[in-house]
């Protein structure tokens, strides 16, 4: 493999380890060609609310390995718990060595002030009816097993895949308006706190946004997820990218002790304007 990809920090949310749509292979990967001063794992990493004995194949612990061993290759990991991994917000605090488990994360980047959280405090379903929100997990669970048999099929007639997700969320006018009311009342907090920069997860949509509240600004961050768009944001030279995992053939893993290697000349980084 090339050698790694220096970065001040890189941020990942919603891997959803321990699920059938989490894409841990292609995260082993991501995290074998970089080589950050801090990670931050903005939430939704272990998901406790659908672990299973009987599912927690060997590439989702090598995830948890690669971490580890960035800790002690010296790496910064803040540990910011989700809604999927909220048993862990009794450990919010603990600190060992460059190991932090917190709810929330506040750092001073090149003269702006970031702001870093998973999201779900701000979710109604989630403050209101949790079990509905349970029921929701493993529905979607079982739509992405379904949509991965749909994929390997138009694989092989040679036509595109699809993400039945992302059809629901965007043909569905209840989704739309969720995820925009999400992004502006984060925003809307983010400035209220004067924060130049805010950083989510939770919904699952990739972006970098320079969004109004009233007559200031704020730049909204997600990091989108490992589940389907295998996003991460990353910061180097004074300005963030939002990374996407390339989407080829190539990178398909056949078994779990079986890597292969990714051109990581074709990986795709949308670069955002210097803050």
């Amino acid at each position: 493999m090339s050698e790694k990809r220096p970065l001040d920090i890189a941020v990942i949310s919603d891997v959803h380890l321990g699920i059938y749509g989490c894409h841990a292979k292609e995260l082993v990967q991501y995290l074998d060609s970089i080589s950050p001063k801090i990670l931050i794992l903005n939430g939704d990493i272990i998901d406790i609310w659908q672990f299973s004995k009987r599912y927690f194949p060997k590439s989702h612990t090598k995830v948890i390995r690669k971490i580890l061993k960035m800790i002690g290759n010296g790496t910064e990991v803040y540990y910011l718990t989700g809604n999927h991994d909220e048993a862990l917000r009794k450990y919010a605090g603990f600190e060992l060595s460059n190991f932090t488990i917190d709810n929330k994360l506040v750092l001073e980047v090149d003269g702006k002030k970031h702001w870093f959280f998973h999201g779900d405090v701000y979710d109604v379903t989630m403050k209101n009816s949790k079990w509905l929100a349970k029921l929701g997990g493993k529905g979607y669970d079982l739509l992405i097993i379904l949509n991965r048999f749909v994929n390997h099929a138009l694989e092989k007639m040679g036509r595109e895949k699809m993400s039945f997700s992302k059809k629901v969320k965007q043909g569905v006018k209840s989704a739309v308006k969720f995820i925009s009311d999400f992004e502006q009342t984060v925003a809307e907090i983010a400035v209220d706190k004067e924060f130049d920069v805010v950083c989510c997860g939770h919904i699952h949509q990739p972006l970098i946004k320079e969004m109004k509240a009233g007559d200031k600004s704020v730049v909204y961050l997600n990091s989108g997820d490992w589940v389907e768009s295998l996003t991460a944001l990353e910061y180097s030279n004074k300005q963030w990218n939002l990374y996407q995992y390339p989407v080829t053939k190539s990178k398909v893993v056949l078994a779990d002790d079986e890597e292969e290697l990714t051109d990581w000349d074709i990986t795709r980084t949308i670069t955002f304007p210097k803050l």
